[in-house]
This record gives structure tokens, sequence and C-alpha cells, in this order.
């Protein structure tokens, strides 16, 4: 009876803590992406720092809207989306690639193949 007893308690002891430890990392494992994002996140008001960084109330205001959309179920993807909706690209330390970005993502290699270009060609002059 002693035993019987015993063993309940160690199993409603153990299931608490299993539970609890799983809270536990559900919120450590959401503060990570927090501070993963906000450091790809420029403070509009700084313009120089990453939200992370800044204690602006902007950026306050940014890291509790990014908790709660991490929160939501929502994908690192869909909230650089809305922020870049609402705030424009300018708030993303890495502009998405598209249309509009695509002389920005391909000038460094417009820029290199021209300079190659002319390296060469002032080579074989000589």
């Amino acid at each position: 009876m002693k035993l019987n007893l015993f063993s309940k308690i160690s199993i409603k002891t153990l299931l608490f803590f299993c539970f609890f430890g799983i809270s536990l990392s559900a919120n450590e494992n959401i503060e990570e992406k927090v501070k993963k994002l906000t450091l790809e996140l420029r403070c509009m008001t700084c313009q120089n720092q990453s939200v992370y960084d800044s204690d602006a109330d902007f950026s306050n205001d940014i890291k509790n809207l990014v908790k709660n959309k991490f929160e939501e179920g929502k994908s690192e993807y869909e909230i650089k989306k809305f922020l870049a909706e609402r705030y424009g690209e300018y708030i993303l330390f890495r502009p998405f690639f598209n249309y509009n970005n695509l002389f920005l993502w391909g000038f460094p290699f417009i820029l290199l193949t021209i300079s190659l270009f002319f390296l060469i060609f002032k080579t074989r002059k000589k």
C-alpha cells in the first residue's frame, strides 16, 4: 500500500516537473526567436542600431509586437513581411530579394564584373 502511494506521488511529481520544464523551454525558445529576429531589424528612431540593442520606445513596442506574433504562431518570414508592409523595407537590415531590390542585390556582382574586365583590358594592353 505504501509503495503504491509512493509511486502515485512520484508519478505526479514527475509529470508536474515535465510539464513545467516544457513550458519553460517554450518561453526560452520564443525569447531566442525574438532576439534573433530583432537583431535583424533596424530601429527607426536610432537608425543605426538593431531593435534588440536599442532602448527607444519604438524598439520596445517592436519587441513586444514580435513576441506576440511568435506566440500567435507566425513564422519569421510572416513577421518580417508584416513589419516591412507597415514600416517599409528600411526596417530590415537585409531587405527581401524581389524585383524592387534586384539592382541592390546585383550591383556588387555588376561592379565586380566591370572591374575584372577593366583589369584584364589594362593588363593585356601592356
